[in-house]
């Protein structure tokens, strides 16, 4: 029997997956609708939507992928549910912050190195990817992103490699991820068109749509788009830019749905 592999929406860039032996949780943010979310330098943001379930209603993680330290992706319910010991691959930069707050068992990853876990047969590998958070200089000003190539094989043969794209901004030299990595089965790309006094922080649709067809990953699944008052792009931005390019196998999640992502046929 092939083992199963699928994805939970929560909401916002927080995702449960499941890939055989391993589960793993991305950028968790369990706080409601209507409160407010620091995202540093005096900047506040209101919550708007809900997440569909909370820490306590989902799995135990076996880890927890974290694209950058920010309020809307490790919010404060999270990191009272979150256990310490919980292991959190990251970047340099958080790591050094997470430690400091009593997360021990956190490993910062610069980028294009990778960590490996195993268990059963099974290997699942992420690998740290590029990402800019914003244009130019203020890019320096802003928390460290990664994006994360997630390879997950059974018994040596490959059953998915997907890419999360984080909070980065489209620019060309992204193709090189899969000139490194190789075809990309499935992408979670996080849309949204953030903006904060005027300055595009996140991918809106016409950028998430460029790096849709930059990328040619077979599925494309929309997050992070409509979850804070920040954000000023609506998914409808993103699905209408790729129908005016053709690019297929794009599918919008609703919130609490469990997707199955389908292993690469053998070979």
């Amino acid at each position: 029997m092939t083992p199963h592999a699928s994805v939970t929406f929560v909401g916002n860039a927080t995702t449960l997956l499941r890939l055989g032996a391993f589960t793993v949780l991305t950028d968790p943010a369990f706080s409601p609708a209507g409160s407010r979310t620091y995202l540093g330098y005096g900047a506040w943001t209101r919550r708007l939507k809900s997440p569909a379930m909370g820490y306590a209603d989902l799995p135990s993680p076996d880890l927890m992928l974290l694209s950058h330290l920010h309020g809307d992706h490790f919010d404060r319910t999270a990191r009272k549910v979150i256990p310490s010991d919980l292991p959190i691959v990251t970047t340099v930069q958080a790591q050094r912050r997470l430690r400091r707050k009593s997360f021990d068992a956190v490993r910062g990853l610069p980028t294009w190195e990778a960590d490996e876990w195993r268990r059963d047969g099974q290997l699942l590998r992420i690998t740290s990817l590029p990402g800019r958070h914003g244009p130019g200089f203020v890019d320096r000003l802003l928390p460290d992103v990664m994006g994360s190539l997630i390879e997950w094989e059974v018994d040596g043969q490959r059953m998915l490699r997907l890419y999360i794209t984080g909070d980065t901004l489209y620019r060309p030299h992204l193709a090189e991820i899969r000139e490194r990595c190789g075809e990309v089965d499935a992408m979670l790309i996080h849309l949204g068109g953030t903006r904060l006094l005027g300055l595009l922080l996140t991918m809106d649709g016409r950028q998430g749509a460029d790096l849709t067809g930059l990328i040619r990953p077979r599925l494309t699944l929309p997050i992070h788009y409509d979850d804070y008052k920040v954000m000023k792009s609506p998914l409808s931005d993103f699905l209408v830019a790729c129908r005016n390019r053709s690019l297929s196998g794009v599918r919008a999640l609703t919130r609490g749905e469990t997707f199955t992502l389908t292993p690469v046929p053998s070979q």
